[in-house]
């Protein structure tokens, strides 16, 4: 492990959701001009940013998230829709969109004081589980937010899938995709 780099726990996505999602969202790339389109191999929920990891502290943080979630059982998520993060008129983020699920919250909350536990001083804003599918907003006019709802792929054909991993991704900037496992927890 490079202490370099960048880590974050995720719940990951199951392969063939990665696949569901990524054909349900090809259409949309014509019509949402976004700089980058995230690859479909990199689709994940977000639990706990780390940014650059000193060894001992992502050891820490291992065995401490371990522990935490060794009781959790898998759980369904929905997704339901398309939103964005950023100005309306020229969104950074662009993401899918999931039904609140209170277990979701409970796993974010064993990871995230897990980290802190092993020294790790995380962001505060609230949690907003989502998958990010593009980034940067490079349209000739402004965002048109409405077009969220009239485009959404998930409005008549909603699914569901188990989350029943966690896991530590390492950040590699020069590859594509990016996210490597570093370490798994079965829920």
């Amino acid at each position: 492990m490079d202490k370099k780099a960048h880590f974050f726990y995720a719940v990951k996505i199951p392969s063939d959701t990665k696949i569901l999602v990524y054909n349900k969202l090809l259409p949309l790339q014509k019509e949402f001009p976004f700089q980058k389109w995230v690859h479909p191999e990199d689709f994940h929920i977000t639990l706990a940013f780390l940014g650059n990891a000193e060894i001992g502290m992502l050891e820490k943080s291992i065995q401490f998230v371990s522990d935490a979630l060794k009781n959790e059982n898998a759980f369904p998520l929905n997704i339901e829709g398309l939103d964005t993060f950023g100005r309306k008129e020229s969104p950074r983020i662009f993401w899918v969109r999931l039904v609140e699920q209170f277990c979701l919250y409970e796993v974010r909350k064993k990871v995230f004081d897990a980290c802190e536990l092993a020294g790790f001083s995380l962001e505060k804003r609230p949690f907003h589980p989502h998958i990010t599918i593009a980034r940067k907003w490079k349209g000739n006019t402004p965002f048109a937010p409405e077009l969220l709802q009239l485009k959404n792929p998930f409005v008549r054909d909603a699914f569901s899938f188990v989350a029943n991993e966690v896991v530590l991704y390492q950040t590699h900037l020069d590859r594509e995709p990016k996210y490597e496992v570093v370490q798994s927890f079965k829920l």
